[in-house]
């Protein structure tokens, strides 16, 4: 099937409008313009759009259903139209990045911030993703970076060292476990526990080690962000688990103590990837050097 935007904008008028007549002075066309429009699309699909009577024109079921992918599609052109005019107004480039948690709560906020900053003719969409979801989306050329962990196999990928990345144990002032050096992750599982919402990396990747190990999470509550799973913490809810990015930030002002945990998995090296930096457009490749400290901010 094959559809103009003109014939979808009319028909979103003549069911705003209820009638045809109505629909065409909306689209500005002529009245035999609009009809034959109509009637064009009917035969196209091979069924009526339009219940049409003297006091008007109302959609057939088949009409509701065309009225509805015509206003998504209506609105994803309009949004292609702004994308490709910022382009005519000296946009170079539209950068995709995805990072997981650890670098959220790092220092790839202000890394990238600088790069922007330094840039005014590039954009960007930054999202969070497990490390995992990361690769992927790489090897399938979905995204130009990734700020992820290198524990998850960067085989085949361009990557640089980018950050240290270490999980810190949060408990409420005077819990049983407090003033130990290290904890195990067992201990703290044992606990009741203060989590993330489903679905941010680092709770899925909690969660997973859990499971991996055999243990299951007493989840009292899920926070939104570090700041209110801190909060619970201090409270007595439960214990957490934090980047110490997050606790060296909250905790000062907060009735909690830190500690470190013994597990390896807690302490990785974060990388920044691409999947093939010759391949990369020239505002994704800068952005790569940049971030990854291989080249100075223009």
């Amino acid at each position: 099937m094959r559809f103009d935007l003109t014939d979808l904008r009319l028909f979103l008028a003549i069911t705003e409008s209820g009638s045809i007549t109505g629909g065409a002075a909306r689209a500005h066309l002529a009245l035999a313009s609009a009809s034959a429009r109509i009637r064009g699309l009917e035969a196209e699909i091979g069924t009526l759009l339009l219940v049409r009577s003297r006091s008007g024109a109302v959609p057939t079921p088949a009409g509701e259903a065309l009225a509805h992918h015509a206003r998504l599609l209506l609105q994803q052109a309009e949004h292609m139209r702004g994308d490709l005019a910022r382009y005519g107004k000296g946009l170079k480039g539209h950068l995709r990045i995805w990072s997981n948690t650890a670098a959220l709560s790092g220092r790839l906020p202000h890394d990238l911030a600088a790069f922007l900053g330094d840039h005014p003719d590039i954009d960007a969409d930054l999202e969070e993703h497990p490390s995992a979801v990361i690769v992927r989306a790489l090897r399938e050329g979905l995204i130009h970076v990734g700020v992820l962990s290198s524990a998850v196999g960067l085989e085949s990928l361009d990557s640089r060292a980018y950050d240290m990345d270490r999980l810190m144990a949060l408990l409420p002032r005077g819990h049983r476990l407090a003033g130990h050096d290290r904890l195990a992750f067992r201990d703290l599982a044992a606990e009741p526990f203060v989590g993330l919402a489903t679905g941010i990396a680092m709770q899925d990747m909690i969660t997973g080690e859990a499971a991996r190990q055999g243990l299951a999470l007493k989840l009292r509550v899920r926070a939104t962000s570090f700041a209110g799973l801190a909060e619970f913490v201090a409270a007595g809810v439960g214990v957490a688990i934090l980047p110490d990015t997050e606790v060296r930030r909250l905790a000062p002002s907060l009735p909690v103590e830190a500690c470190a945990i013994a597990d390896g998995w807690t302490r990785r090296t974060l990388a920044i990837a691409v999947r093939d930096r010759g391949a990369l457009p020239d505002f994704a490749r800068r952005a790569y050097d940049v971030l990854a400290g291989a080249e100075a901010p223009a």
